[in-house]
């Protein structure tokens, strides 16, 4: 029972962070967009991983992240590993692919990969600044590319209550009632949908030592400091723009 509980709250908090990404982006806009080409490359290295595991029945022992085991190239190996079995692999490698996807056409493809890389180092060194280690104990966390997924998705969520906030400063005064009284359940709608990230990520974190929820909260802090700093320099008008508004 608590396994399948462990599996729900896990899925429920993808699903949260999957619909900030589709709200963030725009669903009718998904259709005709570029090929997201950092989402192409992780999930040919996660189905790659997989391949090795089918292969090498070695592969596990030699490149997972059990702390018992030395070697320092099992953070990123272990990555590209899963050990869900063949319903928990699928899993892992079809919301790497659509998270990654999404993410590949908000932050772009270098952004995107860094911001995947981070997902797969900080939490480790997070939790060793603030002396946490059940996660990294806990043999499901050894394999997989779940951490770095969530990691990445959360940082949509971040993005998108960001968005939403700043639009609510800039709300139009001289719009008719009905359509404020409309806009302003869209914008309650999406601002429970970002903000609930963080909160049910560290209600599964304290009540099931579930480490997908901390690394969601990792994510979405880190997400909006990066989407503060990117929008104050996307907003920063070109050198020729500001000549143009000085003359």
């Amino acid at each position: 029972m608590g396994g399948l509980l462990f599996n729900v709250t896990t899925a429920a908090l993808m699903m949260l962070m999957l619909n900030g990404g589709l709200t963030l982006l725009g669903q009718d806009t998904l259709r005709g967009r570029r090929i997201p080409w950092a989402a192409v490359g992780l999930t040919s290295v996660a189905v790659a991983g997989v391949i090795t595991q089918l292969c090498w029945s070695g592969a596990m022992d030699a490149l997972d992240s059990d702390p018992a085991r030395t070697g320092w190239w099992r953070i990123v190996t272990s990555t590209f590993m899963q050990n869900g079995g063949p319903l928990g692999g699928a899993w892992n490698i079809a919301t790497l692919a659509v998270i990654a996807a999404l993410a590949d056409w908000f932050w772009g493809a270098p952004l995107t990969l860094g911001l995947f890389l981070a997902g797969i180092l900080l939490p480790g060194y997070v939790d060793t600044l603030f002396g946490e280690s059940g996660h990294s104990t806990d043999p499901r966390n050894f394999a997989g590319s779940s951490g770095a997924t969530y990691f990445l998705a959360a940082t949509l969520s971040a993005a998108l209550l960001l968005r939403v906030l700043r639009t609510g400063r800039g709300t139009d005064r001289g719009t008719a009632r009905s359509a404020e009284h409309s806009t302003g359940r869209e914008r309650l709608k999406e601002i429970l949908l970002a903000a609930g990230v963080p909160v049910l990520g560290l209600a599964v974190w304290f009540t099931q030592s579930n480490g997908h929820g901390l690394v969601s909260v990792y994510g979405f802090a880190l997400g909006a400091a990066v989407r503060a700093v990117t929008r104050r320099t996307w907003d920063r008008p070109a050198p020729a723009a500001r000549a143009a508004t000085v003359e």
